[in-house]
């Protein structure tokens, strides 16, 4: 059987308005990020799934808490779909980085996951919990629909795991997941297939 994961960065924080790292940093969605929630919230009245599943982190389960509305669902959390923790960067800027240690920052920029910021948790380590969440996922519910929202980072490190791109590439592959845009995977078989990639929630069909 196959699973239809569909994944869906949480809506905009004041950090990510500002492009600061948020991690493992509990920081709230904007107005603006509320509204994207709201639109997937209709997104998914209009294309309904079997489940909901999020990270722990609150601009996650505030991102899905309309869908699940719509749907009249209880979302499930999932520790795993966390997002990575940035050690230092937690909070500033990837310009304010690279005025400080201009050689660290461009060794990330080259390598992301060589060179991960200090005091960060292991890029590697998160991409492997983070597709060992999603296969968990799909597994419970096979031949399903599922929302999952989470994080910028981690579900792009978990795209290039799943997908057999080398990790180091994910900052180039996927520049950026758009807040509350929906990507399609089709999980079935053993193995993962890419349908869709920051499809709006207006547009998705």
């Amino acid at each position: 059987m196959t699973t239809t994961l569909l994944l869906a960065r949480h809506g905009q924080t004041v950090w990510h308005a500002e492009n600061r790292y948020a991690g493992i940093s509990d920081v709230a969605l904007t107005d603006t990020g509320v509204t994207q929630a709201e639109a997937l919230g209709r997104w998914a009245a209009a294309h309904p799934v079997d489940a909901i599943w999020t990270s722990p982190l609150s601009r996650a389960v505030r991102t899905a808490a309309p869908a699940a509305h719509a749907l009249n669902l209880v979302p499930h959390t999932e520790p795993a779909l966390r997002e990575c923790d940035f050690g230092v960067m937690e909070g500033r800027t990837l310009t304010e980085f690279a005025t400080e240690n201009p050689g660290a920052a461009e060794a990330f920029r080259a390598d992301p996951v060589a060179h991960p910021f200090p005091e960060s948790e292991d890029p590697t380590a998160a991409a492997a919990r983070g597709a060992a969440a999603l296969y968990r996922i799909a597994a419970a519910h096979s031949g399903g629909r599922v929302l999952v929202v989470a994080h910028n980072t981690l579900l792009r490190l978990v795209l290039c795991r799943t997908l057999s791109i080398p990790l180091g590439e994910y900052r180039r592959v996927f520049p950026r997941l758009q807040n509350a845009a929906v990507s399609e995977l089709r999980v079935g078989g053993g193995t993962v297939a890419l349908l869709s990639l920051n499809v709006p929630c207006g547009e998705k069909s």
